[in-house]
């Protein structure tokens, strides 16, 4: 009798499919802000404003306590940097979807995250635990590196 897979279970890949499926639609519609304010990075300020607007009634509807500001100066220097990666994120959408498309430019983010995590994973960095790179690991970033060449091959045919 086959196993029956719990909601549970699921609900966290459906979310995170979800928040997957929303990111082309933020490189488009940020592309398009770019272009009618006439800078990429005046619609990376608008993006990042309209973010903190959907962000504070969240904190107040899921009543998130007051952060503790004070524990802030104890704070790695690489806590930073997730602000930085997002005006690094949003700019280069706003500049490079027109260019490459959506699909050109999302595949191109996923070979790049996941490069980037098999870094993150094999030193334990950012206080993670480490997750050694093996020989299945490689190949399966070998193939999505791989499928984002393809993805821009096709890209380029057709144009």
């Amino acid at each position: 009798m086959p196993k029956v897979i719990a909601l549970s279970a699921i609900l966290p890949l459906l979310i995170a499919l979800l928040a997957g499926a929303a990111v082309p639609f933020q490189a488009g519609s940020n592309a398009a802000l770019g272009r009618l304010l006439g800078h990429p990075l005046w619609a990376a300020g608008v993006s990042l404003l309209v973010s903190l607007m959907m962000l504070v009634p969240a904190l107040l509807l899921m009543r998130a306590p007051m952060p503790q500001l004070q524990n802030l100066a104890q704070a790695p220097w690489w806590a930073w940097l997730g602000g930085v990666a997002g005006v690094i994120y949003i700019t280069a959408a706003l500049v490079l979807t027109p260019r490459l498309g959506a699909a050109g430019f999302i595949v191109c983010v996923i070979a790049g995250q996941v490069l980037s995590s098999l870094l993150i994973d094999q030193f334990g960095l950012m206080g993670l635990p480490e997750k050694p790179v093996n020989l299945p690991r490689l190949l399966g970033v070998a193939m999505i590196v791989g499928g984002m060449l393809v993805v821009q091959w096709g890209t380029a045919r057709s144009a």
